[in-house]
């Protein structure tokens, strides 16, 4: 099993989570995080002052799929995310070693 974590732009998660339902994606964590990457931060304007936003919002999801449903996964989410522009966002994929549901005490990938 593997754990597919994407940090995406606030307003892509309805099409993400669409275009991992259409696979058969059936569980999604998403939390609120800010950061920034190549985009650096950006300068706005308030009440006629400057500042910096250094951390810009994103979305952070976390998916625990099947070794064989990774591809499909990380297209789903590359299409449905992209927008061409910086700050799109990444994908990473790292392996899960063990997987329990609380509940039944089910392990493996019945747990997911």
């Amino acid at each position: 099993m593997k754990l597919i974590t994407g940090i995406i732009k606030p307003f892509k998660l309805d099409e993400v989570r669409e275009a991992l339902a259409a696979i058969g994606v059936s569980g999604i964590t998403v939390t609120e995080v800010k950061g920034f990457g190549r985009q650096k931060g950006h300068t706005e304007l308030y009440r006629g002052a400057e500042y910096v936003v250094d951390f810009l919002p994103k979305l952070k999801i976390e998916i625990a799929v099947k070794s064989e449903m990774v591809d499909a996964t990380i297209d789903a989410i590359t299409r449905a995310a992209h927008t061409g522009k910086i700050g799109d966002g990444k994908i990473f994929v790292t392996e899960l070693e063990q997987v329990l549901r609380i509940r039944t005490g089910e392990a493996g990938p019945d747990a997911v």
